[in-house]
Order: C-alpha cells, then structure tokens, then sequence
C-alpha cells in the first residue's frame, strides 16, 4: 500500500525529554479523569478507560499517577472537573489545524490558543470550518527497535515481510522512512495493530486516535517552518493535548 498522509499530521515534539515526559503524565492523567468521570472507575466495564490505561502504561505513566486520575474521575479525590474541548483554526500557507484540548478552564484555554494562533500568523475559526477536513482514524507509529531492522524500518523487503500480516490486522495504509513506520487503520483496530508490532519487536512511539487529514495542503518551505513554529507554539500550552494539520512540504 502506497502511503496517502506522507506524514501530513505533523507532531512536533519536544527536545527536553523531562518536559515532554512531564507532558504526556498531564495527558493521560487528564483524559484517564475524563473517562472515569463519564463510564466509572472500572476498566473492566469501562472500555474507553481500559484503553488509556493499556496505552498510559505502553507509555510509562506511573502506576500511582493513574490510580490519582481515576480516583479524581469518580470523585474520590477533589479538584477541578476536567473537560475535552476542540479548536479549529487556519494556518500559514492554507493550511487546516484541529487543536484538541484538556482542561479546566475553558475560557482560559480559548483565550490562549487563540492568542498563538493569531500570533504564529494563523486564523482562528468557526466550529465545522475544518473538522470535515479531516478523519478520525487510529495511527500507530513504530521505530525498528529489536525487531531486527536496525534505522532500516522502510526498507522494502523487510516491509514486505509483514506487509500482508499488516493487512490482515486491519491496516488500511501505512508510510515508512528509514527510523519509522507509520500505520494507519480504523478506529476500532489501533490497540491490535500496536499489538502486532510490539510482538513483531518494533517499538512503539505513539498509538491511539488522531484526525488524519482527507487532503493534504501543499505549502512551500518557508511556510511549512512557520507551520511548525505554530505546532510547536501550541503545544507548549499545557492545555493542549493533541495538534493535527493537513500541511505537507511541496
């Protein structure tokens, strides 16, 4: 299968590793609150809790972190309830950005992604504006780590060698670069595509939901750096969980 996002969904991450670390504890911790608000302190019967928890462990997220997210969900610790909000916005170059949010605060929240955007030379915009864009759709991204392909993840024999496996799993469309692998399938299928790499010895960088853009928007290099800046600007908001745009280099 030929790749349609060719890395379309941007993720800037972090240089200081105690500062990204610190980041995904606040996210999980938040989004693990959330669910256990909505569906109860048992993962048992809490499908969407089971999950954040498979993936904040998959993650390194405290054992003790989890267990506080989940007391605070169900009201067994006090504090200041949790809500998912979602942001669109226009970026340089054409480009669409959804923004998603965890927070307590919700006008704080909006008043400062809107201050970044307008500052990283994006346009805030109305609910709907950009969400058809986009898709929902479970991403997983894999390093080589012990399965044996060393950086060599996109080399063509070694992908072949799973490529059907992959399918069968439910893989709808993958990309590869020579450090990554990319796999994109239903929402309903990420947690066995994981699976399946993690077994195979991959390495697993980051798994769960994401809006996948329909179309990519092509913008040239110097808009595609002010794009980054403006990821990268967002996502130093502790109030921002997840960054998606359709923006790609032409």
């Amino acid at each position: 299968m030929s790749g349609h996002s060719k890395w379309a969904n941007i993720r800037v991450r972090k240089t200081a590793q105690d500062a990204r670390r610190g980041k995904i504890y606040t996210k999980y911790a938040r989004l693990i609150e959330i669910a256990a608000r909505e569906g109860g302190g048992d993962p048992t019967t809490n499908n969407r809790l089971r999950g954040l928890i498979e993936t904040a462990k998959a993650d390194s997220v405290p054992n003790a972190n989890i267990d506080r997210a989940i007391k605070k969900g169900t009201g067994a610790l006090k504090g200041e309830a949790m809500q998912e909000v979602l942001y669109e916005a226009y970026g340089p170059g054409g480009s669409a950005f959804i923004i998603e949010c965890l927070t307590d605060n919700r006008n704080r929240t909006l008043a400062n992604v809107k201050a970044t955007i307008s500052r990283n030379g994006g346009r805030f915009a109305e609910a709907g504006s950009v969400t058809w864009m986009f898709e929902r759709r479970g991403v997983v991204v894999a390093g080589g780590g012990d399965a044996g392909l060393g950086e060599k993840v996109g080399d063509p024999k070694k992908l072949e060698d799973i490529e059907l496996e992959l399918i069968d799993q439910g893989a709808e469309d993958f990309d590869a670069t020579d450090e990554h692998l990319q796999v994109i399938t239903d929402m309903t299928k990420w947690t066995r595509i994981r699976d399946f790499l993690k077994g195979k010895g991959f390495s697993i960088e980051s798994a769960g939901l994401q809006y996948v853009p329909k179309q990519t928007a092509p913008v040239d290099a110097s808009a595609m750096l002010k794009v980054e800046s403006l990821v990268n600007s967002l996502e130093e908001d502790e109030d921002v969980s997840e960054v998606h745009t359709n923006a790609v280099v032409q």
